[in-house]
C-alpha cells in the first residue's frame, strides 16, 4: 500500500530513508533547510521544499495533516527536532515518528508530540554487540524489550530431527519460524521437517529464552 510521507531533515540517516521509501514506491515531501541537501534527494523523492521546519507558518504550508506519516530525521539540532515535533502535532499530523540521539532525547520527544521514535544510534550499537559477540549469530531483530528473532547457525546435534522430536517450543519456549539456504527461506515448518545440514533458522521467542537455548 503506498503511504504519503513528509521526511524533514536531509542528512544521512534521512538520505538513507528517502533511497529506501523510493525503492517501495512511497510518495515522498523531503524538506531540509539546506538547499545542497534538497538537491541530493531530488532524484529519490515526489517534491522537496527548502525551508525551516521550526517556522509554523512554513510547516502548516506543507498541509500536514494530508499526509499518512510525517518522519522528523533532524539528528544534528535536538532543539529543532523537538520544536519540529511540536508542531506538526499541533497542526494536526496524524503520525509522527521522531529521530532520537539520546535516552533523553527520546523521552523529551514523546513527551512533545512523537508517537514513535526511533533511536538509530542504540538500536545499531544492540545489533553490533548481540551479532559480532558469538560466531553462530548472523542476524538479529528485536521486537520489543523483551523479544526477537535471531537468526542463528543450527546446532549440529538437531541436523536430521524433526521439528517434532526437538520440541524446542515446549522445551525452551521458542518458535522455529523458517530455515534458511543461500538466502532462500523455507516458511512450511512442520512437525515431521526434519532439521537440514549447512542452513541457518530463524527462531523466535524472549531474549533470555534464546540466550539461553543456544548459550548466547
Amino acid at each position: 500500500m503506498m503511504k504519503s510521507v513528509l521526511l524533514i531533515g536531509l542528512g544521512r540517516f534521512g538520505r538513507h530513508i528517502a533511497r529506501k521509501l523510493d525503492e517501495f514506491n512511497h510518495q515522498v515531501m523531503a524538506v531540509d533547510i539546506q538547499e545542497s541537501r534538497v538537491n541530493a534527494v531530488l532524484p529519490f523523492v515526489t517534491n522537496a521544499q527548502i525551508g525551516d521546519s521550526t517556522n509554523e507558518e512554513f510547516l502548516e504550508s506543507m498541509g500536514v495533516r494530508n499526509f499518512d506519516v510525517c518522519i522528523v530525521a533532524i539528528g544534528d539540532n535536538f532543539q529543532s527536532s523537538l520544536e519540529t515535533t511540536s508542531l506538526l502535532k499541533e497542526l494536526g499530523a496524524k503520525m509522527v515518528v521522531s529521530r532520537a540521539a539520546r535516552d533523553v532525547h527520546a523521552k523529551f520527544l514523546l513527551r512533545n508530540g512523537a508517537d514513535e521514535v526511533v533511536y538509530p544510534e542504540k538500536q545499531l550499537a544492540i545489533w553490533t554487540a548481540i551479532r559480532y559477540s558469538a560466531d553462530h549469530i548472523l542476524d538479529y531483530v528485536e521486537l520489543d524489550e523483551d523479544h526477537a528473532i535471531f537468526e542463528i547457525m543450527i546446532p549440529k546435534d538437531w541436523v536430521g530431527k524433526t521439528v517434532g522430536q526437538l520440541d524446542i517450543r515446549n522445551n525452551h519456549n521458542i518458535n522455529i519460524m523458517a530455515f534458511k539456504h543461500n538466502g532462500s527461506m523455507n516458511l512450511s515448518i512442520k512437525s515431521d521437517t526434519r532439521v537440514p545440514e549447512d542452513d541457518t533458522m530463524l527462531v523466535l521467542g524472549s531474549i533470555r529464552d534464546i540466550q539461553k537455548c543456544f548459550h548466547i
